[in-house]
């Protein structure tokens, strides 16, 4: 009897379904690939057909050049490849990620890609679906990482502006999601005033808006005077922070958005006076809590901090094991 799973092949770099000729985010250009959003360390460019959601095809043609080799396939929707039926559902990390479907000889595997479970007003949220393998992420998959609500970050943000009304609030913010996420939930706090925002975030802004989502009044830093940028919120890349652009705002305080702001000496390394744990990947919790509702039969780890996950698992009479990818970031998440 063959094993679970027989029927999909992990490598370092990618994980491939031979039956279907095709690869899942593979770190480097392949002939068919199916992509589970658009950061960098999972859609690359080169691929000769890529299947994706049509938000993350539009996202890859802004980084990498028109995909005309792309297939959209929207969410609950299925495509047939050699006998391999595979449905891209919400995952809810970013817009129009999504976790992959898999169904072959009888069984149901899903890739989650990245995800996070906590509400976003940026993308469709996290579609829990019963499957015998999970192939889920572990970047914060330590029993440490608990992000705190979405709304109390918010509000340290919009309390710093108000205590220091002379300065900004510099926000270092991935450029695709995260800066997005962040001016939308502070425009669902009531912040209606206008963001200035880095050139390199201006491309993806703009997308966003295309496909639906709100993010308000958004002005470019560049052209701003320090006067005008006094008492306001400035997004920009996290390389940004400590560079010579940053010279040209008024006192900033230097803030950062990511999950990894739990960890009190990754901000004191990269100069953050406002740490901001905000994630677009589940903590802890959500990752257990995301299994205990799948209840796959077993489940592998991609990447991440796979041990703790690993061991929680076989705690709860879960099969499990590490697929020990590669090339994966943190993405300053």
């Amino acid at each position: 009897m063959a094993r679970p799973g027989s029927w999909i092949e992990p490598h370092p770099h990618g994980i491939q379904i031979p039956a279907a000729d095709v690869w899942i985010d593979p770190s480097r250009a392949v002939e068919r690939a199916l992509v589970t959003h658009g950061h960098a360390d999972h859609a690359r460019g080169g691929h000769a057909a890529v299947w994706a959601t049509p938000e993350t095809l539009a996202i890859m043609s802004a980084r990498y050049g028109e995909q005309t080799s792309g297939i959209a396939v929207p969410y609950g929707d299925s495509v047939d490849l050699n006998g391999v039926r595979a449905t891209f559902l919400p995952a809810g990390h970013v817009l129009g990620s999504a976790q992959i479907l898999l169904e072959y000889a009888g069984e149901r595997v899903i890739v989650s890609g990245d995800y996070k479970r906590r509400a976003d007003p940026t993308c469709a949220p996290f579609q829990v679906t019963p499957c015998d393998i999970f192939i889920t992420e572990a970047t914060f998959g330590l029993p440490v990482f608990r992000h705190p609500a979405t709304q109390s970050e918010m509000q340290k943000l919009l309390a710093a502006l108000a205590a220091e009304p002379d300065r900004c609030v510099l926000v270092g913010a991935y450029a695709l999601g995260k800066a997005q996420r962040v001016i939308a939930e502070l425009r669902a706090m009531g912040h209606d005033a206008p963001i200035y925002i880095h050139g390199a975030m201006q491309k993806l802004c703009d997308l966003y808006r295309d496909w639906g989502v709100d993010l308000g009044e958004l002005r470019p830093a560049l052209v701003a005077s320090k006067e005008e940028m006094r008492g306001a919120i400035v997004v920009a890349p996290p390389s940004a922070l400590g560079d010579r652009w940053s010279r040209r705002l008024p006192d900033p305080i230097t803030a950062m958005a990511s999950g990894w702001m739990r960890v009190r000496q990754r901000a004191v390394q990269r100069g953050v006076e406002l740490p901001l744990v905000l994630s677009d990947h589940a903590d802890w919790d959500e990752l257990t809590s995301t299994i205990r509702e799948i209840a796959p039969k077993e489940v592998w780890v991609t990447h991440g901090r796979e041990d703790a996950l690993l061991h929680w698992c076989q705690l709860h009479q879960i099969k499990a094991r590490a697929l020990d990818l590669v090339g994966y970031e943190d993405e300053d998440d």
